[in-house]
This record gives structure tokens, sequence and C-alpha cells, in this order.
């Protein structure tokens, strides 16, 4: 019978939700892709070849069941569908919309490999639990048993939450501090509307809150409360904090009025987008509107920018990469979106400065490739002679994260941290070098994906756990 609803790939097409049009699309923050219809989530669903050995899965940070879901979703049986999703993911809903399918679970379907089209796996995740929230199958967070040891979780982004999704359920007291006046993190501040809508990621805040999560929002650990006060408040910490601090360039005129952080320029965004007051978007300075603007980077933060940049009304948009189109770490498939809302890439292309007290143009170097470095990757060569300006009223530097320096900013002592500033934890269990601490998420693996902060934050959960039941074993005897 399954195999009946199944191995469809050969007669029927790959088929993504339609997309709307690109002169639409860039004029609004709203998702660019719609939902599928019942029957056509099932169809494409039912052309997985249910292969014996499924790389889509093993190629899975969180190893979701795929090939499972997709049949059931082919079957018409969707709540168990979602049932089996959310098993081994906290927020699947998410996943679907922003994970890298292209380097993950699609990029290594089988039938891919073989010509047809791979899987539409991440708009039929995100159709299951969609569908599930609209039919009432998300059930509520409610404990059989309660436990009386508490867990303070330090940072509400995607390693943290998943966390405090999984402690909770088992009846573990949980509270999660943040430096934001709303949860989510990254999800809610840093990745636009038109990526990850913002009423989808406070759908899981509210489920959590209701649940019985803990929030200490506005919370500036190091500030407005120590380290030291919230470990003594608690049980068991995980410090889940993600990665804030920019990476910079050390050039002339770096300081020019008009030059900004790409997560300044994201937040001010994400911030409007909730109809806050933000007076750095109303005086222009990290707003697009009517400006040339030119974007340095080319990861996925990078393709954030440039097309927020084309939805505030930028009269340019031009995105600066020093290597090529292959090369660039970022999602192919949010390159190409960004072309066809009207973004301009400029290839082979660095910084050397920049021109004006307040910018009006950056320097530019032209590039060449040269030999591969230890990544495998070709190192990009300056090209003598090539430079030239290219104007600009707004620069968005998207250059990537790196950690903070948490023992001096929380003044906490014997936190130890990698030569990378990283806090150092046991791979498997997330233990720090604190006793009861433990950590998880990018703060530990440096600046990464939300399916791996999921995942780190699942494991971490795991690990407190058996802490907890040895903390309570040893106090028993």
């Amino acid at each position: 019978m399954a195999g009946q609803k199944m191995l469809k790939f050969i007669n029927v097409e790959r088929d993504m939700p339609e997309k709307r049009v690109p002169n639409l699309r860039n004029k609004d923050f709203d998702e660019i892709y719609a939902q599928y219809a019942t029957d056509k989530a099932a169809e494409q669903a039912s052309r997985c070849s249910q292969c014996g050995v499924p790389y889509c899965q093993s190629h899975c940070p969180l190893h979701n069941n795929i090939p499972d879901w997709l049949r059931m979703t082919a079957e018409g049986r969707l709540q168990e569908a979602y049932e089996l999703s959310q098993a081994t993911n906290s927020f699947p809903e998410i996943c679907g919309r922003i994970c890298p399918q292209d380097r993950l679970c699609e990029g290594n379907c089988v039938i891919e490999q073989s010509g047809h089209g791979t899987v539409t796996i991440g708009a039929v995740e995100k159709y299951i639990t969609d569908t599930a929230f609209a039919e009432g199958w998300v059930q509520p967070i409610r404990p059989t048993t309660e436990r009386t040891e508490s867990v303070g979780i330090i940072g509400a982004g995607p390693g943290g939450l998943a966390a405090a999704d999984m402690l909770r359920r088992q009846g573990v007291q949980v509270t999660v501090y943040d430096r934001y006046d709303r949860g989510g993190g990254l999800m809610t501040y840093g990745i636009p509307g038109f990526k990850l809508e913002k009423d989808i990621v406070m759908q899981r805040m509210a489920q959590l809150e209701d649940g019985g999560v803990a929030f200490v929002l506005n919370c500036n650990v190091g500030e407005d409360l120590s380290f030291d006060a919230i470990r003594g408040k608690h049980d068991a910490i995980l410090i889940a904090t993600g990665v804030y601090k920019t990476r910079d360039l050390d050039l002339v005129g770096n300081d020019a009025d008009g030059i900004v952080r790409a997560i300044d320029y994201l937040t001010a965004s994400n911030r409007k987008s909730f109809g806050d007051i933000v007076e750095e978007y109303e005086s222009g300075e990290l707003n697009a509107a009517g400006k040339r603007v030119v974007v340095i980077g080319g990861g996925d933060t990078a393709m954030d920018c440039v097309r927020t940049a084309i939805r505030q009304g930028a009269e340019s948009v031009k995105c600066l990469y020093r290597r090529d189109r292959t090369n660039m770490p970022g999602s192919q498939r949010e390159v190409q979106n960004a072309e066809e809302e009207g973004v301009e890439f400029v290839w082979l292309a660095a910084p050397a400065g920049f021109e004006g007290d307040t910018v009006t143009g950056v320097n530019v170097q032209k590039m060449r490739l040269g030999v591969p470095d230890a990544t495998g990757r070709q190192m990009p060569e300056l090209i003598a002679g090539a430079d030239y300006v290219e104007g600009a009223d707004l620069v968005i530097k998207a250059l990537g994260f790196e950690p903070e320096d948490l023992p001096a900013l929380w003044g906490v002592e014997g936190l130890e941290v990698t030569r990378w500033g990283t806090v150092k934890a046991e791979f498997t269990t997330g233990q720090t070098s604190l006793e009861g601490v433990f950590a998880a998420g990018d703060i530990v693996r440096g600046a990464s994906l939300v399916v791996w902060a999921i995942k780190d934050g699942r494991d971490a959960a795991e690990a407190m756990l058996t802490y907890l039941n040895q903390v309570e074993s040893v106090a028993a005897e």
C-alpha cells in the first residue's frame, strides 16, 4: 500500500510552492513562497524514493525522519506526519522556511543525483506543521510530573528555546534570560520577514510561555543581573547566547558615517515590522530608502541585507564578494532570489577603503582566484591596477559574527574558552569547565545554522536532565 503511494519521481516533476513575482514581493516583507494545497503537498511528498539509506536524513543535523513523514503526507496521514516531525525537531515550521535545504537534505536527495529533481522536503516540512497549528494538533506543553529542579538558560535564540522546550516537557522549572525585549534571538531580529514571518516565531514563544517557561527579557547579564546571581538561583545553567560580535574591517575610512553593521541594520528593520518606533530608522541612519547601498559579504546575512535594502526602496543595491558565485558561502537559492528582486552582485571584488567623512564610495579592489587553501577553496588574489570607486550612500558590513568575551563581560572566573573565544564545552554533553554549567549553539561551535543550534540545544537538554538526575540521586543517598 505504501509503495503504491510513493516512488512517483519518474512521472511527477518537482514543483515548489508558487513564488510571488519579483516586482511585487520586493515591495513588502511577506514571505515569498505560497503554501502548498493539500493535494499538491501529497503529490510532491509521493516523489520520495524511500531509499534504503536515506541521505536526506543522515545529512540533516537533527536526523529528522524525512522519508517516513513524506510517506505519511503522501498517504494523507498528516497528523501522524506532524507528530513524527515534531519528535526530532522543536521548530520544524521554522527549519522548513530557513534551512539551506540545497546544502543539507535536498542537496543529498538520491533522486536529485539521478537527474529527476530533489523532493521539496523543506516546503513539505513547513506545510505539515503550519497545518498542525491551523488544525489544533499542536498540543500545549503539559508535563505529566513537575520536578523541583530549576534551570536557567541565558539566551532566547533557537538553541536556548529548543533546550527550554525539551526540559519543560520533562517537568523541569525553566527560566530564560535574554538581552532583547522579545524572545527568538536572530530568528526574531536577524532574519527578515520575507524568509520567516514573525508570527511564526511568536506562536512558539506563546506555546513555551503557556507551558510554564518563564522569560526575563531586557536582561543584560553582567549589567542588569550577574552571572553568579543567575547561577545561584538554579540547579543548572545553559549558556546559549549565540555570537553577536561583528567581524570588522581595518580599512581607511572605516569609521565614516553611513557605514553600519548588518546586525544593527537588520534589527532596526525587523523592529519596524513589529510596529516599534526605531529612531535610527526614522533618521535614515539604518534606512536604505533612496540610497546607493553596498553590502560587503557573501553569506546568508549579506543576502538578508541586500534583499531588505531593495524592499526599503534603495536607489541601487550591490553586493561585493571577494570570490566568485561558485565559492560563495550563502545559499544559491537566496542569491537567485536576490538577483530576481533587483540586486547586483559584484564578484571577485573586495573593499580597500572608504571615501568621505560621510561615506560617498567604496574603494574596490578586483580579485582573481588562485590556489586552494587548506579547506579546498581557491584563495582570492589581488589584480594590480584594477582598483575603482563604487559610489555608495550606505555601506553594510555583513562579514560574519564572532563570540563576545563572556568571562570578561560577565565577570565570571573559571569559564574556559577556546582560542577563538567560544565557550569550551564537552562535545557530547555541552558541560563547561564550571560545575552544572552547560553551553550550546553558536557560542560553542561558532556562527552556524539555526538547525545546528536546535540540535545542540536539544542535546544539551538531555545532558542536563542526566546531570539533574545524578545530583538528585546523590542527594537522596
